[in-house]
């Protein structure tokens, strides 16, 4: 049986660096995890800006709305995790009555520059939106760098005949950048992808005669878990991890390069 490992990106092959801003409190917290945080919000989503934020968002003007911005640069929004049944249309409608500047995300954007000097991939810009109270409720902007060993990983796997792709919910020209860095072919990036759609793209692989592991790091990884053959939890970022989710994995692992031990 032919045989394919899909990996998440933040926090499993990349070390994620992020900064994250309350709007509720105006104050930065690098700390909180986002996805916890969005866990207390009942109809909440995490809302991925599908565009570069050093070219664009950072030469626009300081005071324009968010909405603005989307419309007059034609940048589409992904929901990359939700507990809710959002849609991106709903969020945009939304946008039109809040009034959230772009001096928010710039200041964000500058907070993650400035605290992370070694930054190899630019996520992006992100943020939280509440839609009981239709509002967005915190910034975040985005990167990381490669884990050491995770080339070396990719090249055996490839080596062994064994495909790796790419499934994560981040943004679209920096997955295919981070694909280019590590030899993962653009043909095999799953690019924005939220929680149902990496069971999705599982159950995809299976139908078409894979036998697949996931590899994944966080709560947006745990569809993908249940529904892969060999599910794989990886803790090199070094995030709190729930029971619940390592209860919903076969293996755990510190390194990545740890994939490569397990029977497959």
């Amino acid at each position: 049986m032919k045989k394919v490992i899909v990996f998440d990106v933040a926090g499993t092959l990349i070390k994620r660096c992020r900064s994250v801003k309350s709007l509720r409190i105006d104050k930065i917290e690098n700390e909180i995890s986002t996805l916890d945080t969005m866990d207390t919000l009942p109809n909440s989503a995490l809302v991925v800006l599908q565009t570069d934020t050093k070219t664009c968002l950072m030469n626009a003007n300081k005071d324009m709305r968010l909405y603005d911005f989307l419309k007059k640069y034609n940048v589409n929004i992904d929901i990359s995790y939700s507990i809710s049944k959002l849609t991106e249309a709903e969020i945009i409608e939304c946008l039109k009555e809040d009034n959230t500047l772009l001096k928010e995300f710039q200041e964000v954007a500058l907070d993650l520059i400035s605290k992370n000097k070694s930054i190899e991939i630019c996520s992006g810009s992100a943020f939280v939106f509440d839609g009981l109270k239709n509002k967005i409720t915190h910034i975040i902007a985005a990167g990381g760098k490669v884990f050491p060993n995770v080339q070396y990983v990719i090249e055996t796997l490839k080596k062994r005949g064994i495909q790796s792709f790419i499934a994560s919910g981040d943004r679209v020209k920096s997955l295919h950048e981070l694909g280019r860095i590590i030899d993962i072919p653009d043909e095999n990036i799953f690019t924005t992808a939220n929680t149902k759609r990496k069971q999705s793209i599982i159950k995809q692989l299976k139908n078409e005669n894979y036998k697949v592991m996931m590899v994944g790091n966080g709560p947006n990884d745990i569809l993908a878990f249940k529904e892969a053959d060999i599910s794989v939890l990886s803790l090199e970022q070094k995030d709190h991890v729930t029971d619940e989710l390592k209860n919903n994995v076969k293996h755990i692992i510190n390194h990545i390069d740890e994939v490569l031990d397990i029977g497959f």
